[in-house]
């Protein structure tokens, strides 16, 4: 790119964003300090859309662009940085035993090329089958035959939608949607509630995208309305067990059971071609009574790749004798699923049932040692054999799944008689996940969490760090949902209600409002259930702060009101002040300050009463604020001075006990307000050392959002000061962590930035 620019006469950083911000999708305003920085060599990520636009403004045309698009992806690929949207190597993996369906593959690739439909449509071509006969195999074989070929390199999105899945609801789409645009980079907090309003904000991020979109197992036309972008650059591929043709421009390719021919072919590829060769007839009898389809053909390789001393004849004998019903589908992959099930050792019959009784839709090694009580070892052992005989499949390293069919099957095998083993194995999973959550929510600073009410069997999940765990709640959110569901079932009252104490935290910071909102439900008819009021003033006030997050002020108020009558019923002035901040909060959002200055300075008094410091601190640092709003800025500072006592208070109790952890992020923004009050009053060099104090801060507490904030102020600061180039250094840093996060103050930041840029 620098020996572009050189060959483009070497215009300046402010000349090449005027040209660049025109070229963008959509076009915007860009600053120099943007472009300045996609040349510089130590950048680990470059935005797609930016690269081409510069590549444009310096003159290259149409021809070479694709060139300069594959290169930059090829370099994130290799760089293995996420690439430029960080939805890379988001397809299932492709099956190393995938066999025949050359003509469903032509006709597949031949929809690609020509499209089906206009010039300036998305190309989308629909597999339609029963289940089991391998949809999502052939689907996913395309794709990944595609993206090898150098098509559709830039994204690749997959969602397994669940359409006909018996254990679980079809996704909802807009859930769907969700999950794609935090994997196309845009923050939790941005996303969109409705589908409607998702449906629209994925469109736009797909415009021109280089993408591949693979849904899988649609339940019908509605659910996949919304998932399908707009771009004549993508291509949507879709399966479904029902036919799509209401989906307008679509390429319908319905796909039969295999023919003998290719059902031999798999069954081959799976035992070797020799054993299959040395026992034609029996080869040929297996194919017929699996009624050729690919998923009852591979379970019954699996079986005779396990057993080597088994002759064809002798499987085909076994699976002649289970038949019960030669004409019905459902009856002879049944019989498929029973003759494999019952070849298995007990241990992986067990845990092939118990799986069945899992309430997520994937499972780690981890979770299901302690669900089946069970070594870690042994475990692995067993899952690494469900997978061998088809059983089990891995779509992402180290993460098993079922096939809905054979959940359907593990299910129905872990009946009556089995029930008692199957409930405890559900309350050791429930308990195992409640004790990683904690660790979880330990790890990220969650505040007034309580300790688990019981041992846990197995040893939990920990956490060395922050990111760490947030990463455990992003891949693991479904399945934390999904076991609260099955634990209320159950009436394990303790582990509701304290998984959603758990998660509050993990859902305010990746923005899963709607999810909290269901466990803190979910929570308070746990904890009258179990005649606990303490526990039922604790999740209503949580139930309350969710609503709040989700945008529900008036509800949020009503629970925050509900849990401190509760609170007062039982004399607890204790935790009546961490109510009232919340309550105090509502207000404040409604911009009614004297009411919220009320609030917060009757829970003030309840803090001074109970000794509670770290409250004390946040009922200060509150009152700063709305004096703050109302120009009261010596008020101001004195209530942020105060809290800044508490809070060295609060620091020092959490150093001298291991078990505490300090409100650095309260800190952080306690210093900040600090800073922002001497701006305010035009005391330049005491706001440019408090911001400075604010970074350091910030930058030990690693949240990319405060480091932002606080090195935008710090630029505000020095700008006023004087220092411009300072204050241009620290906001191209503020702008450069927001871009990182996607945050909307982005924009603002850029036109601050290109106001104080020199020519």
């Amino acid at each position: 790119m620098g020996e572009l620019r050189v060959w483009a006469g070497m215009p300046s950083y402010r000349v090449l964003a005027k040209r660049v911000g025109p070229l963008m999708r959509p076009p915007g305003a860009v600053s120099a300090s943007t472009v300045a920085d996609a040349f510089k060599a130590g950048r680990r990520r470059l935005d797609l859309d930016l690269v081409m636009a510069i590549v444009r403004a310096l003159g290259v045309g149409e021809p070479g662009l694709a060139r300069w698009r594959a290169a930059c992806v090829r370099v994130h690929t290799s760089a293995k940085t996420g690439g430029p949207a960080g939805v890379f190597r988001q397809l299932p993996a492709d099956l190393a035993t995938f066999t025949g369906r050359e003509l469903e593959l032509t006709a597949l690739l031949d929809a690609v090329e020509t499209g089906s439909g206009p010039a300036s449509t998305v190309v989308i071509s629909a597999i339609e089958g029963m289940g089991g006969v391998g949809k999502t195999t052939l689907a996913v074989h395309l794709a990944h035959r595609l993206v090898t070929a150098g098509r559709f390199t830039e994204i690749q999105l997959y969602v397994n939608l669940r359409g006909f899945d018996p254990e679980h609801a079809p996704v909802d789409p807009a859930d769907a949607l969700g999950a794609f645009l935090r994997q196309l980079g845009v923050p939790a907090q941005q996303v969109p509630e409705g589908v409607e309003e998702r449906g629209v904000m994925f469109r736009d991020r797909m415009v021109g995208r280089d993408a591949l979109v693979l849904l899988d197992d649609a339940a019908d036309e509605r659910q996949i309305r919304d998932l399908i972008p707009a771009s004549a650059a993508c291509l949507v591929l879709i399966t479904s067990r029902r036919s799509l043709a209401e989906v307008e421009g679509a390429a319908l390719i319905p796909l039969d059971v295999f023919s003998r021919d290719e059902a031999g072919a798999l069954l081959a590829r799976i035992i070797g071609a020799e054993r299959a060769a040395a026992e034609p007839d029996a080869t040929a009898e297996i194919v017929e009574l699996c009624g050729c389809l690919p998923l009852a053909v591979a379970l019954a390789a699996g079986r005779l790749r396990s057993r080597p001393a088994w002759s064809l004849a002798y499987l085909a004998g076994r699976l002649r004798g289970h038949l019960v019903d030669a004409a019905g589908m459902g009856s002879r992959l049944r019989n498929v699923f029973d003759l494999s099930y019952r070849g298995l050792p007990v241990q992986a019959q067990r845990l092939l049932r118990l799986l069945g009784r899992h309430p997520g839709t994937d499972y780690t090694v981890t979770a299901v040692a302690a669900m089946a009580d069970l070594p870690h070892r042994d475990v692995e052992t067993l899952l690494e054999l469900l997978q061998d005989e088809y059983l089990l499949q891995q779509k992402t390293p180290g993460r098993y799944e079922l096939h809905d069919l054979l959940r359907s099957f593990a299910a129905r095998a872990s009946g009556p008689e089995h029930g008692a083993d199957g409930g405890a194995a559900v309350e050791r999973l429930g308990w195992w996940f409640l004790y990683s959550a904690y660790n979880a929510a330990k790890a990220i600073d969650t505040p007034d969490l309580p300790v688990p009410t019981r041992p846990c069997e197995h040893e939990p999940t920990a956490f060395a760090s922050y990111d760490e765990a947030l990463g455990w709640f992003d891949r693991e959110w479904g399945n934390l949902i999904a076991v609260q569901q099955a634990a209320r079932d159950l009436a394990l009252h303790e582990i509701v209600w304290q998984l959603a104490v758990a998660q509050k935290f993990a859902a305010a910071l990746r923005y899963h409002p709607a999810d909290s909102v269901t466990a803190h439900e979910r929570a308070v008819d746990a904890a009258r259930a179990l005649g606990d009021r303490t526990v039922e003033a604790r999740v209503t006030g949580g139930l309350g702060l969710a609503c709040s997050i989700l945008g529900r002020p008036d509800d949020a108020e009503r629970y925050y009101l509900g849990a401190l009558a509760i609170l007062r019923e039982l004399g607890d002035w204790v935790r009546m002040g961490p109510a009232l901040l919340n309550l105090g909060g509502v207000h404040f959002g409604r911009k009614d300050y004297e009411q919220a200055m009320a609030t917060y300075l009757e829970s003030l008094e309840i803090f001074e009463e109970s000794g509670a410091i770290g409250g004390r601190g946040t009922a200060h640092l509150s009152l700063g604020r709305v004096h703050q709003e109302l120009g009261n800025l010596d008020q101001a500072e004195h209530y942020y001075l105060l809290s800044m006592e508490d809070n060295k208070t609060v620091t020092a109790a959490a150093q001298a006990d291991s078990t505490k952890v300090g409100n650095r992020r309260g800190r952080v923004k306690l210093l900040g307000h600090l800073a922002s009050v001497h701006l305010a009053r035009g005391q330049c060099e005491q706001a440019v050392q408090g911001y400075r104090d604010t970074v350091q801060l910030a930058r030990v507490v690693a949240d990319k959002y405060l480091l932002a904030d606080a090195v935008h102020g710090l630029g505000q600061a020095l700008l006023a000061a004087g220092e411009t180039e300072q204050a241009r250094e620290a906001w191209t840093e503020a702008l450069t962590l927001l871009e990182n996060i996607g945050h909307e103050r982005a924009t603002a930041i850029r036109e601050q930035l290109q106001d104080i840029t020199e020519p």
